[in-house]
């Protein structure tokens, strides 16, 4: 029993996280995103995918397990890992969004990785 009360709560702080992750990423990122209205309401249809609203757990995830200081090389192991699935990625590896600067995970990569770090540091 005890042992499912603490499940429970790790995950309910685990979604509560994630919820400020969200949160921290829709008034830094969206905000100023080319794909968002002047109010940062998403502008992207059914047919498009944002690969940070997709993928965010992941990206959190690797900022996290990532020990070293290169940016570069985190962008790097954030493409090898996320990239790899995502549908507009081809077989080869080249992504035609990234390519015409239109992905948003590579657009904005320095600042998604900043505001996970101000949300890690935060006090609340």
């Amino acid at each position: 029993m005890i042992i499912i009360l603490l499940t429970f709560l790790n995950q309910k702080m685990e979604i509560s996280l994630m919820d400020k992750y969200q949160k921290a990423i829709r008034e830094n990122v969206c905000a100023i995103c080319v794909d968002s209205t002047d109010h940062g309401a998403c502008t992207l249809t059914n047919k498009e995918t944002c690969a940070v609203q997709l993928y965010l757990p992941e990206i959190v995830d690797l900022v996290h397990k990532y020990d070293g200081k290169n940016l570069d090389e985190l962008k790097i192991l954030l493409r090898d890992k996320i990239c790899s699935h995502c549908r507009t990625s081809g077989d080869d590896g080249d992504c035609y969004l990234r390519e015409d600067a239109n992905c948003s995970l590579d657009r904005y990569y320095m600042l998604i990785v900043d505001v996970i770090k101000r949300v890690d540091e935060s006090p609340n």
